[in-house]
């Protein structure tokens, strides 16, 4: 199912900033992308997004934008000390004058030396994880509103199919009926006059051939699959899979009455039965 979730947290003059994108996929798939100091928390956003996903492509951007880290300068007040002491003898010894400046102090290798407080990762994980939350709480409505428009769409194409599953039960016994009068016709015509059959090898085939005829039993299981198609539209939940397994239930009982009824009204309802039944695969593709 396509579906899209955000969310942002602001914390410490800091933001976080999640986005969540869905679209259609038989299985599962997952691909997060996270700020570099906190890959380890994949597994984490990974099992979050397991919980409240069934299948579909999955892609989630985090983004942590913190303020730059407060940075302290020390100088080294004895080792200054020994440079310039150092540089008095050398002066001495070698019979060079000179001053150094304070700059040129400063630039003494180890006089000045600088550190970054460290961050709390510990504390950036869990703004990240609360934030990941609310993204998948936030994709979890957008979807859940899409999922209530789907079934809805979904229960117009059944009750469209109910529809055709009717004409096609009020027409079948006038289609045992027609059929047994032109066989009865083809055989007088067969036999020419003063010829006549066996009523009881007549009534045989007849019987046969109603037979072959009856769709009954795809009927009463087209009905069935519509029922059951109902009831996991109520159920809700991950339910994709299962609806796909019963379009297919539902093109194949289609696909059997139209082989077995050799009728024209009957194969004009069966082509109307098999385009609603296409447009609902193609919807149920959508359902998680």
């Amino acid at each position: 199912m396509t579906g899209f979730g955000s969310a942002e947290v602001k914390r410490d003059g800091g933001l976080a900033r999640v986005e969540i994108r869905t679209v259609n996929h038989r299985h599962l798939q997952l691909k997060v992308r996270l700020p570099f100091a906190h890959t380890s928390l994949e597994p984490q956003v990974e099992g979050a997004l397991k919980k409240a996903l069934a299948r579909g492509s999955v892609q989630v951007q985090i983004s942590l934008e913190t303020q730059a880290a407060a940075t302290s300068v020390t100088m080294d007040h004895k080792l200054a000390k020994a440079y310039l002491k150092e540089l008095a003898s050398l002066g001495k010894a070698i019979k060079v004058e000179g001053e150094l400046s304070l700059a040129q102090v400063a630039a003494l290798p180890g006089i000045v030396s600088s550190t970054e407080e460290s961050t709390d990762l510990a504390k950036e994980a869990k703004w990240i994880l609360a934030t990941v939350k609310a993204a998948v709480a936030d994709l979890k409505s957008m979807r859940e509103t899409e999922g209530e428009a789907m079934a809805a769409d979904l229960r117009v194409w059944a009750k469209a199919i109910e529809k055709q599953r009717a004409l096609i039960a009020k027409r079948s016994p006038k289609v045992v009926t027609e059929h047994a009068a032109k066989l009865r016709q083809r055989v007088e015509n067969l036999l020419g006059d003063g010829q006549s059959v066996n009523p009881k090898d007549l009534a045989r085939e007849i019987a046969l051939l109603a037979d072959r005829l009856d769709v009954s039993e795809e009927l009463a299981r087209l009905q069935a699959h519509l029922d059951q198609l109902e009831a996991l539209l109520k159920k809700g939940g991950a339910v994709g899979r299962k609806l796909d397994f019963l379009s297919q239930e539902f093109m194949r009982e289609a696909n059997t009455i139209g082989s077995k009824c050799s009728d024209a009204k009957t194969a004009h309802h069966v082509v109307e039965m098999k385009a609603c039944i296409e447009r609902m695969r193609e919807q149920v593709q959508n359902v998680e």
